[in-house]
């Protein structure tokens, strides 16, 4: 074996997902040459496809960078010589996220990216700073070591700092930061390397929706339990109480914001099905998700237009489904009976349209209704999960009810011995902000008027690593987006904004429906950042229409003159027809902007007299500005 692939016996070289791995004193023990020919192979062999001159550049001005802090570390601290050095580490399932070192030393990891600056931006921060969040909850590797995120900026004069968390430092700095680990992590280098501790969630955002079939979605952060594993309680339900005739099941399926409701109601129809199980089909009221989803999956068959299921079973009354399995997505949002009325002629509300149909289905049905929070936009929305309990009342089928225990008291109308408590059916935990907790409780403070609280609830935000941002200069937004996700192909940013809102489109966003209905969704969400009709091309703006359901990385979110603040609240000017309470359509309108992001948001206020108090209550929530502006 040449001795510049040396390093590649330390772990099979069919599954290292890194460039380099070795101790320190194995990295002076190479020549330069043979240190970077080993990089390069392996970016070739994980890629396939040869790195750029310009990032070969990078790989040898950081090691460069790094020999003098090295040699002057190991005369402080000789035993640092069995500390481990990872170049080039790809994050496991992030899209070719990689850090440009991690250093593991016990009792600390080490994750270093050098930038040629002599400042930081608040992306390259930002950028450190998520790596050292990932590595930390979600990498089994890592155990219950500190990752501390460093960021060496090669140009810097002045000394170092922490900022927002990371230190920067001059490479000067590098040895007297790195002398206060100890010697070399104990183990199996290979489990540092592992990716077993990564949560396995499916990302509903682009590029996960394209390994759909495969994936799977965690239930914790162990990846011990998967979610789908839930609802088996429901063809049980089917066997117990069917004894060879027709019996059904309603599972109710409920869950915070983010809590990847929807893509555990794909699972559900996406798995092997159990025996005696015809086919399964999710149906969605959502276009532009169900747009996406057939654009990703390059299939109609699995996820349909709950309309068309509407026309074809229950106002042409062609046939029975011939599905056993029906997801019905965004349940606490069908349509009330005089919207069913005014669009299909249909005579009772969706809920009870769906149970009628499902009813007619041969031997037994199991129907997964997905039910959020605070999403309520549409007209013909607002009666809620409520309607599902009149659908019961009103059908003749002995239907067996699996709900969350907060899910009981709206089934009043289902017998206790066919009213079954399924806590697991209850998806509490947001996965769509990684650990950022607090991000539904910051929002819900913030709409509701409670600046303060949502001010309390800043630094724990920042804390789990997720960034909110407020701007008036929408270029500079676009251009932290930019700088933020640079060579990061698989991250997804782009334009959000309230359909309402008549003030946007002046100021760069279009959001008049003529525009954004020519947007298309499955290219937007799905095409790479290099595309025209790509959501990173930072062109074409989505409303909460074409956005619910789905999600971006990091959203820019344009705050309209739809939603004012006057004297101690929120206020409206918008008025619909046959709404009940507009303010609160438009409340929950924005709901659905704030929680898009995964790794935070910029909220861009219009630079207009008009808007200036939105933006000062949005300021005195505590998060920070970004204004284009060089940092000081």
């Amino acid at each position: 074996m040449p001795d510049e692939l040396h390093q590649l016996s330390l772990l099979d070289s069919s599954t290292a997902t890194y460039g380099w791995m070795g101790t320190i004193a194995d990295f002076f023990a190479l020549s330069p040459a043979e240190w970077l020919h080993t990089i390069a192979y392996n970016y070739q062999r994980l890629y396939r496809k040869r790195p750029t001159q310009t990032q070969q550049q990078a790989w040898i001005d950081s090691g460069e960078v790094l020999r003098s802090p090295f040699t002057l570390l190991l005369n402080r601290r000789p035993t640092s010589a069995n500390w481990t050095l990872i170049f080039e580490y790809e994050l496991p399932r992030e899209g070719g996220r990689r850090p440009d070192l991690i250093i593991l030393a016990a009792g600390v990891i080490w994750v270093i990216e050098f930038k040629q600056k002599t400042t930081p931006s608040s992306a390259d921060l930002d950028q450190v700073a998520a790596y050292g969040r990932d590595l930390a909850e979600y990498h089994g590797g890592c155990g219950n070591a500190p990752v501390v995120p460093l960021l060496v900026l090669t140009r810097r004069q002045r000394s170092g700092e922490i900022r927002q968390g990371v230190r920067v430092l001059p490479p000067e700095a590098i040895a007297d930061c790195l002398a206060g680990g100890g010697g070399a992590i104990g183990g199996d280098r290979s489990r540092a390397v592992d990716s077993g501790g990564l949560c396995a969630v499916a990302d509903g955002r682009a590029g996960g929706a394209t390994n759909l079939s495969t994936a799977t979605i965690a239930g914790d952060q162990t990846g011990a339990e998967c979610r789908y594993s839930r609802c088996p309680c429901l063809f049980k339900s089917v066997d117990r109480h069917g004894s060879g005739s027709a019996a059904t099941a309603l599972g109710t399926d409920h869950g915070r914001t983010g809590s990847r409701k929807t893509l555990v109601g794909l699972q559900v129809v996406y798995q092997p099905m159990p025996e005696g199980v015809r086919s399964a089909v999710f149906l969605s009221g959502n276009g532009p998700l169900i747009t996406v989803l057939q654009y990703a999956l390059k299939s109609r068959v699995f996820v349909q237009a709950v309309r068309n299921f509407y026309l074809h079973h229950e106002v042409r009354r062609q046939s029975p489904p011939r599905e056993h399995v029906i997801v019905f997505d965004e349940a606490q949002r069908a349509w009330d009976a005089e919207r069913m009325g005014e669009k299909y002629g249909i005579d009772t509300a969706a809920a009870g349209a769906v149970l009628r149909i499902a009813g007619r289905a041969p031997d037994w049905c199991v129907l997964v209704g997905l039910i959020g929070e605070g999403q309520e936009i549409h007209v013909g929305e607002e009666e809620g999960t409520e309607q599902w309990n009149h659908g019961l009342e009103q059908t003749p089928e002995p239907w067996h009810v699996h709900c969350a225990p907060e899910q009981i008291p709206y089934f009043t109308a289902v017998p206790p011995d066919r009213l079954h408590v399924q806590p697991l059916l209850n998806l509490t935990t947001s996965l769509r902000t990684h650990l950022a907790e607090h991000v539904q409780t910051w929002v819900a403070h913030l709409l509701a008027g409670e600046v303060a609280a949502a001010a309390t609830l800043t630094a724990s935000l920042l804390a789990d690593g997720f960034t909110p941002y407020l701007t008036r200069d929408l270029e500079a937004a676009k251009q932290y987006c930019r700088d933020r996700y640079q060579s990061q192909p698989s991250k997804r940013y782009g334009l959000l904004a309230s359909s309402r809102a008549r003030n946007l489109a002046a100021h760069g966003l279009p959001n008049d429906y003529r525009s954004t209905v020519r947007v298309n969704m499955g290219a937007w969400y799905i095409d790479p950042p290099d595309s025209p009709l790509s959501c990173c091309a930072l062109e074409q703006v989505v409303t909460e229409f074409g956005c619910q359901g789905l999600e971006l990385d990091f959203p820019i979110v344009g705050w309209g003159n739809d939603l004012l603040w006057h004297d101690q609240g929120w206020s409206s000017p918008i008025r619909q027809r046959h709404v009940r309470n507009p303010l609160r359509l438009r409340l929950n309108s924005y709901r659905v902007l704030l929680t898009r992001g995964r790794d935070g948001f910029v909220i861009f206020v219009p630079p207009e007299t008009a808007m200036d108090r939105v933006f000062e209550v949005l300021a005195a929530t505590g998060i920070d500005r970004i204004d284009g502006k060089p940092p000081e």
